[in-house]
């Protein structure tokens, strides 16, 4: 039986913690405010600022885990390297969770040291210098914080009065420490995948059907799976990713997001860790979902193979206000649905945006998948977040 730290304790870690314990692994699940949704699963947890190296280093002495698993970005990242000299495995590795976690980092690496075809770009550390890098890739562009998650912080620039707007915007969803931002030109995709990475100890690298997703303000809406793709968009998506996750190393689950055009595939960002639009994989689409994969990855268990069982969908169920005690109406709905299910993610407070839970909806591989699509945001529209 294994010991995880697992640093960040939102519903993606909730639903690994539910993969650990299923196998008889303890956890305890770490985040910066109590009750989080990992912590209803967990063996046990710990409530600190995981931006405080002190703090991270007396609770990785407290416990002297097996794994340490990072879940979020806003960590201590750079503690990382010394628990792996006094003898931590952390997942998948120190360099590859202080590369993700900011996009300076793995964007240099993608498009500078490995030759990955990605946007232009640029980076700027004030509002001055974000208007020059407008001025030099031009516009429409994005701007993201070097360090955030699920879109905050991002917005685009189609005009001179956006720039400063996207600076501020910027600074505030920022997470961590670091006020750099990081521009991109926009990319005129046809579409855009996850391609969930599977890297492990003494086996293949594997890769799961690739998943679309639509995004709004920079964060997941809908994803579904198998998204369709031309066969030579695929094989080179899978080159990419293989190239990245090598080069970072490790063992487990990554998301590697890709844009599609007609000029070939873009590199985007890449999460060393099971991903927001892998919650579909929830609908039982794979032999195992993304947190079985990560599990088994980390654990050293072979994975054989993954195979296609079904198609799905997922559509998020998001919060349109404030509430410290949120209540949910319409669940009956779902319930009576067909070949769909749900999640509610049992958030102790809701904002607006905030995902609150998720609607899966599923069909046989040789069903309609435009229809589950459909299915899965109407239902989830059925659902109400009580304020």
């Amino acid at each position: 039986m294994a010991k995880i730290l697992l640093l960040g304790s939102g519903e993606l870690g909730k639903e690994f913690v539910i993969a650990a314990q299923r196998i008889g692994q303890t956890v305890i699940a770490v985040d910066n405010y109590t009750n989080a949704p990992a912590m209803h699963v967990a063996n046990g947890y710990e409530v600190i600022n995981m931006l405080d190296g002190n703090a991270l280093d007396t609770i990785v002495e407290k416990h002297q885990p097996d794994f340490i698993i990072p879940e979020i970005e806003a960590i201590r990242t750079e503690r990382f390297y010394d628990y792996e000299r006094q003898g931590y495995t952390v997942i998948p590795s120190a360099k590859a969770a202080n590369y993700t976690m900011n996009r300076k980092a793995i964007r240099d690496l993608a498009a500078g040291t490995l030759g990955l075809k990605t946007a232009n770009y640029r980076y700027a550390t004030s509002a001055k210098e974000l208007k020059e890098a407008v001025d030099q890739i031009g516009m429409p562009c994005v701007v993201k914080p070097l360090m955030s998650s699920s879109g905050k912080g991002q917005s685009t620039i189609h005009t001179e009065a956006d720039i400063e707007k996207a600076w501020r915007y910027a600074q505030e969803g920022s997470r961590g420490d670091v006020a750099e931002v990081i521009v991109e030109t926009f990319v005129n995709f046809n579409y855009e995948i996850t391609l969930l990475t599977v890297t492990q100890r003494n086996g293949l690298t594997l890769f799961c059907p690739p998943i679309g997703h639509r995004q709004e303000r920079g964060d997941y809406q809908e994803s579904w799976q198998p998204a369709a793709m031309d066969t030579i968009h695929l094989r080179e998506a899978q080159h990419m990713a293989q190239k990245v996750t090598e080069a970072l190393g490790g063992a487990g689950i990554w998301g590697v997001e890709f844009f599609v055009g007609d000029d070939g595939v873009y590199f985007s960002e890449l999460s060393p860790r099971p991903h927001d639009t892998g919650m579909v994989t929830l609908a039982n689409t794979q032999n195992f979902n993304e947190f079985e994969l990560h599990l088994r990855a980390v654990l050293g268990l072979p994975i054989p193979e993954i195979t296609l069982e079904r198609m799905g969908a997922s559509a998020v169920i998001a919060a349109s206000g404030y509430s410290e005690s949120p209540q949910f109406e319409g669940l009956e709905i779902l319930s009576e649905a067909k070949k769909t299910d749900f999640r509610i993610f049992g958030k102790p407070t809701a904002r607006p945006y905030r995902r609150m839970g998720v609607v899966l909806t599923y069909d046989a591989v040789s069903g309609d998948l435009s229809e589950v699509i459909q299915r899965a945001k109407a239902l989830a529209t059925q659902v109400k977040v009580k304020l």
